[in-house]
Protein backbone atom coordinates (compact mmCIF):
# COMPACT_ATOMS: atom_id res chain seq x y z
CA UNK A 1 0.00 0.00 0.00
CA UNK A 2 1.88 3.47 -0.84
CA UNK A 3 1.88 5.72 1.63
CA UNK A 4 -0.83 8.40 2.25
CA UNK A 5 -0.58 12.23 2.44
CA UNK A 6 -0.87 13.63 5.88
CA UNK A 7 -0.75 16.97 7.60
CA UNK A 8 2.01 18.81 5.67
CA UNK A 9 4.21 16.57 3.88
CA UNK A 10 4.21 13.53 6.89
CA UNK A 11 2.99 10.26 5.65
CA UNK A 12 1.71 6.84 6.91
CA UNK A 13 4.39 4.84 7.31
CA UNK A 14 4.82 0.94 7.72
CA UNK A 15 6.56 0.26 11.60
CA UNK A 16 9.67 -2.55 11.82
CA UNK A 17 11.37 -3.53 15.21
CA UNK A 18 13.42 -0.39 15.17
CA UNK A 19 9.93 0.88 16.37
CA UNK A 20 9.05 -0.79 19.12
CA UNK A 21 10.77 1.93 21.87
CA UNK A 22 9.22 4.87 20.37
CA UNK A 23 5.79 3.21 20.16
CA UNK A 24 6.29 2.10 23.69
CA UNK A 25 7.02 5.78 24.95
CA UNK A 26 3.46 5.91 22.82
CA UNK A 27 1.46 3.65 24.58
CA UNK A 28 3.20 4.28 27.82
CA UNK A 29 2.29 7.99 27.55
CA UNK A 30 -1.59 7.33 26.78
CA UNK A 31 -1.50 5.21 30.12
CA UNK A 32 -1.91 1.80 28.28
CA UNK A 33 0.09 -1.35 29.51
CA UNK A 34 1.78 -2.83 26.27
CA UNK A 35 5.61 -3.58 27.20
CA UNK A 36 8.42 -3.79 24.13
CA UNK A 37 7.26 -7.93 23.65
CA UNK A 38 3.49 -6.99 23.05
CA UNK A 39 4.65 -4.52 20.03
CA UNK A 40 7.37 -7.03 18.65
CA UNK A 41 4.42 -9.53 18.45
CA UNK A 42 2.19 -7.08 17.17
CA UNK A 43 4.69 -6.01 14.29
CA UNK A 44 5.28 -9.24 13.71
CA UNK A 45 1.86 -10.73 13.46
CA UNK A 46 0.04 -7.94 11.75
CA UNK A 47 0.62 -4.65 10.04
CA UNK A 48 1.57 -1.45 11.97
CA UNK A 49 1.73 1.83 10.68
CA UNK A 50 2.56 5.15 11.98
CA UNK A 51 3.35 8.81 11.18
CA UNK A 52 6.83 10.31 12.13
CA UNK A 53 7.81 13.95 12.82
CA UNK A 54 11.57 14.65 12.24
CA UNK A 55 12.21 10.84 12.51
CA UNK A 56 9.67 11.07 15.62
CA UNK A 57 7.01 8.39 16.18
CA UNK A 58 4.35 10.59 16.84
CA UNK A 59 1.04 8.35 15.81
CA UNK A 60 0.34 4.84 15.62
CA UNK A 61 -2.53 2.25 14.83
CA UNK A 62 -2.43 -1.73 14.00
CA UNK A 63 -4.13 -4.42 12.03
CA UNK A 64 -3.86 -7.69 12.86
CA UNK A 65 -5.47 -9.99 10.32
CA UNK A 66 -7.69 -12.95 11.53
CA UNK A 67 -8.56 -14.72 8.36
CA UNK A 68 -11.05 -15.94 6.72
CA UNK A 69 -13.43 -13.42 7.81
CA UNK A 70 -11.47 -10.40 10.22
CA UNK A 71 -8.97 -8.30 11.19
CA UNK A 72 -8.28 -6.37 14.58
CA UNK A 73 -7.86 -2.76 14.32
CA UNK A 74 -6.01 -1.23 17.78
CA UNK A 75 -2.84 1.14 19.31
CA UNK A 76 -4.35 3.73 17.33
CA UNK A 77 -2.37 6.22 19.34
CA UNK A 78 -1.04 10.43 19.19
CA UNK A 79 0.82 12.17 21.02
CA UNK A 80 -0.04 14.66 23.25
CA UNK A 81 1.78 17.49 21.35
CA UNK A 82 0.05 16.30 17.62
CA UNK A 83 -3.48 15.49 18.80
CA UNK A 84 -6.35 17.06 17.27
CA UNK A 85 -4.77 17.51 13.60
CA UNK A 86 -6.33 14.01 11.78
CA UNK A 87 -3.35 11.78 12.48
CA UNK A 88 -5.38 9.53 14.17
CA UNK A 89 -8.81 9.72 11.46
CA UNK A 90 -5.72 9.56 8.73
CA UNK A 91 -4.46 6.52 10.52
CA UNK A 92 -7.79 4.72 11.28
CA UNK A 93 -8.91 4.81 7.22
CA UNK A 94 -5.58 3.28 6.05
CA UNK A 95 -5.81 0.32 8.16
CA UNK A 96 -9.82 0.26 7.03
CA UNK A 97 -8.36 -0.21 3.90
CA UNK A 98 -5.86 -2.22 4.50
CA UNK A 99 -7.84 -4.74 6.02
CA UNK A 100 -10.90 -4.20 3.44
CA UNK A 101 -8.44 -5.33 0.77
CA UNK A 102 -7.93 -8.25 2.03
CA UNK A 103 -11.57 -9.04 2.51
CA UNK A 104 -11.72 -8.98 6.33
CA UNK A 105 -13.90 -7.50 8.14
CA UNK A 106 -12.73 -4.63 10.56
CA UNK A 107 -12.98 -5.22 14.03
CA UNK A 108 -12.18 -3.09 17.64
CA UNK A 109 -12.84 -2.49 20.44
CA UNK A 110 -13.82 1.12 20.75
CA UNK A 111 -13.74 3.74 24.19
CA UNK A 112 -16.27 5.95 24.68
CA UNK A 113 -14.90 8.72 23.35
CA UNK A 114 -13.49 6.88 20.16
CA UNK A 115 -17.52 4.80 20.11
CA UNK A 116 -18.99 7.96 18.38
CA UNK A 117 -16.56 8.17 15.57
CA UNK A 118 -16.63 4.53 14.71
CA UNK A 119 -20.19 5.16 14.29
CA UNK A 120 -20.11 7.97 11.74
CA UNK A 121 -18.16 5.75 9.82
CA UNK A 122 -20.09 2.46 10.00
CA UNK A 123 -18.89 0.58 12.61
CA UNK A 124 -21.83 -1.73 14.84
CA UNK A 125 -22.03 -2.19 18.37
CA UNK A 126 -21.49 -6.10 18.94
CA UNK A 127 -20.97 -6.02 22.51
CA UNK A 128 -20.00 -3.96 25.99
CA UNK A 129 -16.86 -5.28 27.29
CA UNK A 130 -15.86 -4.06 31.03
CA UNK A 131 -12.37 -3.67 31.99
CA UNK A 132 -11.72 -4.44 35.65
CA UNK A 133 -9.01 -3.76 37.82
CA UNK A 134 -7.49 -5.36 40.97
CA UNK A 135 -5.14 -7.24 42.73
CA UNK A 136 -3.63 -10.81 42.78
CA UNK A 137 -2.81 -12.62 45.85
CA UNK A 138 0.72 -13.14 45.38
CA UNK A 139 1.01 -17.20 45.71
CA UNK A 140 3.19 -17.44 42.96
CA UNK A 141 2.86 -20.52 40.12
CA UNK A 142 0.92 -23.37 40.67
CA UNK A 143 3.44 -25.90 41.60
CA UNK A 144 1.02 -29.17 40.00
CA UNK A 145 0.07 -27.58 37.10
CA UNK A 146 1.32 -29.43 33.96
CA UNK A 147 2.85 -27.43 31.28
CA UNK A 148 0.06 -26.55 28.70
CA UNK A 149 1.28 -26.42 24.76
CA UNK A 150 -0.72 -24.77 22.23
CA UNK A 151 -1.93 -27.72 20.72
CA UNK A 152 -3.83 -27.43 24.30
CA UNK A 153 -5.90 -24.37 23.43
CA UNK A 154 -6.04 -23.98 19.85
CA UNK A 155 -9.17 -25.74 19.27
CA UNK A 156 -11.53 -24.20 21.79
CA UNK A 157 -10.09 -20.98 20.64
CA UNK A 158 -10.97 -21.36 17.55
CA UNK A 159 -14.37 -21.86 18.50
CA UNK A 160 -15.04 -19.54 20.33
CA UNK A 161 -13.05 -16.21 18.70
CA UNK A 162 -13.89 -17.47 15.18
CA UNK A 163 -10.23 -17.65 13.71
CA UNK A 164 -6.70 -19.54 14.30
CA UNK A 165 -5.23 -17.09 16.84
CA UNK A 166 -2.58 -19.86 17.70
CA UNK A 167 0.52 -17.80 16.86
CA UNK A 168 -0.35 -15.34 19.39
CA UNK A 169 -1.39 -17.70 21.79
CA UNK A 170 1.79 -19.46 21.51
CA UNK A 171 3.54 -15.81 22.12
CA UNK A 172 1.72 -15.48 25.33
CA UNK A 173 2.56 -19.08 26.08
CA UNK A 174 6.28 -18.22 26.20
CA UNK A 175 6.68 -15.23 28.65
CA UNK A 176 8.58 -15.19 31.30
CA UNK A 177 6.23 -15.12 34.50
CA UNK A 178 3.09 -15.95 32.69
CA UNK A 179 0.40 -18.27 33.90
CA UNK A 180 -1.88 -20.87 32.37
CA UNK A 181 -4.50 -23.16 33.32
CA UNK A 182 -6.59 -25.29 31.47
CA UNK A 183 -9.02 -27.86 31.89
CA UNK A 184 -10.77 -29.88 29.78
CA UNK A 185 -11.57 -27.73 27.11
CA UNK A 186 -11.31 -24.52 29.42
CA UNK A 187 -8.50 -22.19 29.71
CA UNK A 188 -7.08 -18.85 30.74
CA UNK A 189 -3.69 -17.04 29.91
CA UNK A 190 -2.43 -14.09 31.42
CA UNK A 191 0.96 -12.15 30.65
CA UNK A 192 2.77 -9.24 32.60
CA UNK A 193 1.75 -6.05 30.94
CA UNK A 194 3.54 -2.11 31.67
CA UNK A 195 2.00 -1.84 35.33
CA UNK A 196 -0.12 -4.81 36.10
CA UNK A 197 -0.96 -8.36 35.14
CA UNK A 198 -3.60 -8.82 32.30
CA UNK A 199 -5.54 -11.67 32.51
CA UNK A 200 -7.04 -13.26 29.25
CA UNK A 201 -8.12 -14.35 27.29
CA UNK A 202 -10.77 -17.12 29.29
CA UNK A 203 -12.42 -19.51 26.98
CA UNK A 204 -14.57 -21.81 29.14
CA UNK A 205 -18.07 -24.09 28.12
CA UNK A 206 -19.50 -22.96 31.02
CA UNK A 207 -19.41 -19.73 33.44
CA UNK A 208 -18.85 -21.93 36.25
CA UNK A 209 -15.23 -23.02 34.43
CA UNK A 210 -14.57 -19.48 33.89
CA UNK A 211 -15.19 -18.48 37.02
CA UNK A 212 -13.14 -21.56 38.89
CA UNK A 213 -9.95 -20.67 36.60
CA UNK A 214 -10.46 -17.35 37.18
CA UNK A 215 -10.60 -17.53 41.40
CA UNK A 216 -6.97 -19.95 40.60
CA UNK A 217 -5.54 -17.11 38.43
CA UNK A 218 -6.12 -14.01 41.18
CA UNK A 219 -5.04 -16.38 43.94
CA UNK A 220 -1.44 -17.29 41.83
CA UNK A 221 -0.70 -13.88 40.60
CA UNK A 222 0.94 -10.89 42.13
CA UNK A 223 0.56 -7.44 41.96
CA UNK A 224 -2.29 -5.25 40.01
CA UNK A 225 -4.03 -7.26 38.03
CA UNK A 226 -6.26 -6.18 34.39
CA UNK A 227 -9.50 -8.41 32.94
CA UNK A 228 -11.73 -7.39 29.68
CA UNK A 229 -14.86 -8.98 30.98
CA UNK A 230 -17.97 -9.01 28.56
CA UNK A 231 -20.73 -7.80 30.50
CA UNK A 232 -23.17 -10.13 29.75
CA UNK A 233 -20.96 -12.30 31.93
CA UNK A 234 -22.72 -12.15 35.39
CA UNK A 235 -21.19 -15.05 36.90
CA UNK A 236 -17.50 -13.73 36.01
CA UNK A 237 -18.05 -9.97 37.10
CA UNK A 238 -19.59 -11.56 40.74
CA UNK A 239 -16.41 -13.28 41.25
CA UNK A 240 -14.08 -10.44 40.03
CA UNK A 241 -16.44 -8.54 42.69
CA UNK A 242 -16.00 -10.59 45.73
CA UNK A 243 -12.19 -10.58 45.31
CA UNK A 244 -12.33 -6.73 45.33
CA UNK A 245 -11.52 -6.12 41.60
CA UNK A 246 -13.67 -2.94 40.87
CA UNK A 247 -14.76 -1.63 36.62
CA UNK A 248 -12.34 1.04 35.68
CA UNK A 249 -13.50 1.38 32.43
CA UNK A 250 -16.02 0.10 29.32
CA UNK A 251 -15.03 -0.21 26.22
CA UNK A 252 -17.59 -1.22 23.09
CA UNK A 253 -16.34 -4.02 20.94
CA UNK A 254 -17.80 -3.07 17.19
CA UNK A 255 -17.88 -4.66 13.68
CA UNK A 256 -17.92 -2.80 10.38
CA UNK A 257 -20.98 -3.15 8.77
CA UNK A 258 -21.80 -6.01 11.06
CA UNK A 259 -23.36 -6.43 13.74
CA UNK A 260 -22.88 -10.23 15.27
CA UNK A 261 -19.51 -11.49 16.35
CA UNK A 262 -17.42 -14.20 14.72
CA UNK A 263 -16.89 -17.70 16.44
CA UNK A 264 -19.12 -18.46 19.14
CA UNK A 265 -18.85 -15.28 21.52
CA UNK A 266 -20.59 -17.27 24.93
CA UNK A 267 -17.34 -18.99 25.01
CA UNK A 268 -15.07 -15.84 25.27
CA UNK A 269 -15.28 -15.60 29.10
CA UNK A 270 -12.97 -12.43 28.78
CA UNK A 271 -10.84 -10.99 26.07
CA UNK A 272 -7.09 -11.06 25.56
CA UNK A 273 -6.87 -7.33 25.56
CA UNK A 274 -8.61 -4.51 23.32
CA UNK A 275 -5.16 -4.76 21.73
CA UNK A 276 -5.94 -8.13 20.44
CA UNK A 277 -9.41 -9.13 20.00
Amino acid sequence: MEPIETEGDRRIVPLAGGDIADAVKLSAEAGWNQVAADWAMMLDLGKAFGIKDDGRLVASGLALPHPPHFGWISMVLVTKTHRHRGLATALLGHLIAYLEGRDLTPMLDATPQGRAVYLRLGFHDVEPISRWRGAGGGAGSLSAEAAIGIDDIKRPDLAAFGADRSAILADLLGRPRSLALRRDDAFLLSRRGRTATQIGPIVAPTAKQAAGLLDEAIAAVDGPVLIDVPDRETILRATLAHHGFTVERGFSRMALGRREAFGDPARMRAIAGPELG
